[in-house]
């Protein structure tokens, strides 16, 4: 007899899970080996085995020195972006999203309606109408290009706009209003601390947006030295086509797998909050 507290296993559930596992597995893995290739090695040995010679850290040293050490310049860009147009992003809505729930206050409803609209829109679909108004104010080809965009973040509002409603009592608000804190310090104080879950949550969705972001900055940016790694690494696999053509695929891997190190990091570090973040969003 099968335990309540057990549940049956399902075959095609677990062959599903199985499938699932195999699909985000693989490429990984084929990131792996192909970075420890040569560029020879790359066209001629099978995709998910070693080459016939091991080049992963001469692949490293030249993807850092190549082209007067350009990729380090793209990750110091990519890192500015993130920084300041994620952070910027994440600190915005965690404000917007404490005052719409903890404040009542006219055409409140009206932003709920914007906010879900703005949701729904693809980043995308806004780029060239972003790029018209930028180039007008004479922005475009600068930093500003990239990281005011990124400030603006409709779905971590709306995050945080949900876990601030029931994580942050009334009765702890109207408790330090009577102690006399003001709202600004009640927020710094007492709010945040309690956000913090969210506030992660919404920090990794903004830095994963922002550090994977491409047509924004390839229709934006036309000066090599202000790409972020995902228009640069993209430049030097054009390199494979056209006239002169120079392939340099073994640095493109290689790069490509530099590039996702950072993530896996941030993720590792704040896997807790993360975790604890999404599930209380879940059931509200």
């Amino acid at each position: 007899m099968t335990s309540p507290l057990r549940p049956k296993r399902s075959k095609v559930l677990t062959g599903v899970m199985v499938l699932y596992l195999l699909y985000t597995i693989v490429p990984l893995v084929w990131l792996l080996l192909s970075a420890t290739k040569t560029q020879d090695d790359l066209l001629s040995t099978p995709g998910l085995w070693f080459g016939k010679s091991f080049a992963f850290f001469a692949n490293i040293k030249d993807t850092l020195t190549y082209d007067n050490g350009i990729f380090l310049r793209w990750l110091g860009n990519t890192l500015l972006y993130v920084v300041v147009g994620a952070g910027g992003a994440t600190l915005l809505a965690t404000a917007a999203g404490y005052g719409l729930a903890k404040y009542k206050f006219a055409g409140r409803r009206a932003v709920f309606a914007v906010l879900l609209g703005a949701v729904a829109v693809p980043g995308t679909a806004l780029a060239v109408p972003t790029f018209l108004m930028f180039s007008n104010l004479g922005l475009t080809n600068t930093v500003w290009a990239i990281i005011i965009p990124s400030l603006v973040s409709p779905f971590g509002l709306y995050l945080m706009w949900v876990y601030s409603a029931d994580a942050v009592p009334p009765e702890l608000l109207e408790a330090a209003r009577i102690d006399g804190a003001g709202e600004v310090r009640t927020f710094f104080t007492v709010a945040l601390r309690l956000l913090s879950p969210g506030i992660v949550t919404t920090l990794l969705f903004a830095m994963v947006s922002t550090w994977n972001n491409y047509f924004l900055p390839l229709i934006m940016l036309s000066k090599p030295n202000l790409y972020p790694l995902t228009v640069g690494l993209t430049q030097w696999s054009n390199q494979a086509t056209g006239v002169g053509a120079r392939p340099i695929y073994n640095l493109v891997i290689t790069g490509s797998l530099l590039t996702i190190v950072p993530l896996v990091i941030a993720f590792l570090l704040l896997q807790r909050f993360w975790q604890s973040g999404l599930s209380a969003g879940s059931v509200k």
